[in-house]
């Protein structure tokens, strides 16, 4: 079992307490006397769209009303520890901080990924801030604790999530050769305006064929000299990323691959190199460098884990618990009709229709 993966179907995300800074009169939603702004929604969406979304495509509409709700807990939470009075020392940031960086590896590593998330140093302590606010917000709805019986039972009961499939290591080589995108571009071109659907298909299949052509003159390449296949990915694979590394595609399961490539890789023995693969993507030469056998991870090794996913199920439950009792008691006013749940649920509807 993916361990990493198991935990993270349950973990608190602070971002239930992040980006509620903003200041501005244009209130949509108030909520016990505190406004909610369209900054704020904005702001979010944002965030979450890179400001790249359709504001009459149906899905902003099903992201509208989630955003709204979202900010709803959010000031509802906020103003939960604001009474509670729970409060963060410098101390203990900058405790949980050492504790962050020592897991990245150093100081320099943790900024290069907030770098290349495009999360400033200030926001991540903001929300470092936050995130321990809310744990110890969850300490005080209850104590938690989980038996050595239920640890045992959620084993016995969830064998699927302890096996790990066979998987192997390959490298491959890309030529680039997808039907419908090629087509894509011959029409888009103003100097095939005036072509006929018979006259772009020919086209299409012309493109294909050389472009087979291509990667059957690099297969006979690589099959002549198969040591050289890292150099060949380098020069001349459509797929960058693996490209850069060698064609390396690192360790992956049968189902983590398209089917034609999955099967011509669990097919090949280690070192030799494939016949021309034929994929969505186009041509593909394949070469298989490791494997691993299925394997299941013992109770021994997996214990730990799943106790701190349930502690986590159960802090989850008590959080949610927390919640619907405060929007029970809490005085919510739609300022604008537009975000009223009712209302995004009749845009969704209607947009559906066109």
């Amino acid at each position: 079992m993916n361990t990493k993966k198991l935990l993270a179907t349950a973990a608190i995300s602070a971002i239930l307490l992040t980006g509620c800074g903003f200041k501005g009169k244009d209130a949509i939603v108030i909520v016990n006397d505190k406004p909610i702004t369209e900054a704020q929604f904005d702001e979010t969406l944002g965030a979450m769209t890179n400001n790249q979304i359709n504001r009459q495509n149906p899905i902003f509409f099903i992201m509208k009303d989630r955003i709204v709700n979202e900010l709803i807990v959010r000031e509802l939470l906020n103003q939960e520890i604001a009474k509670r009075q729970i409060t963060v020392s410098a101390e203990e940031e900058e405790a949980a901080l050492k504790d962050i960086i020592d897991r990245y590896g150093s100081k320099e590593q943790l900024q290069k990924v907030l770098k290349e998330n495009g999360i400033s140093e200030q926001k991540f302590k903001k929300d470092l801030n936050n995130e321990l606010k809310m744990k110890k917000l969850i300490a005080m709805l209850g104590k938690v604790e989980v038996s050595d019986a239920e640890v045992k039972k959620f084993y016995k009961e969830n064998p699927d999530k302890f096996k790990t499939p066979e998987k192997v290591r390959a490298s491959h080589i890309l030529i680039s050769a997808n039907p419908k995108e090629i087509e894509r571009l011959i029409a888009s071109d103003k100097a095939n305006s005036g072509l006929s659907k018979e006259e772009i298909a020919k086209k299409v299949q012309e493109e294909m064929t050389a472009k087979k052509a291509e990667a059957e003159k690099l297969l006979a390449q690589v099959k002549n000299n198969p040591k050289g296949f890292e150099q060949y990915a380098r020069e001349h694979s459509e797929d960058v990323a693996s490209g850069q590394k060698g064609g390396d595609l690192g360790f992956f399961a049968y189902e983590d691959m398209v089917e034609p490539f999955s099967k011509a890789a669990f097919a090949l023995k280690p070192n030799k190199v494939s016949d021309l693969v034929q994929s969505d993507y186009g041509y593909h030469i394949i070469i298989v460098k490791d494997r691993a056998k299925a394997s299941k991870t013992t109770f021994d090794k997996a214990k730990d884990d799943i106790k701190q996913y349930l502690i986590t199920e159960k802090q989850v439950k008590l959080l949610d618990d927390l919640i619907v009792n405060l929007k029970n008691n809490a005085k919510i006013e739609y300022v604008k009709d537009e975000f009223k749940p009712d209302k995004i649920k009749e845009n969704i509807k209607d947009e559906l229709k066109k």
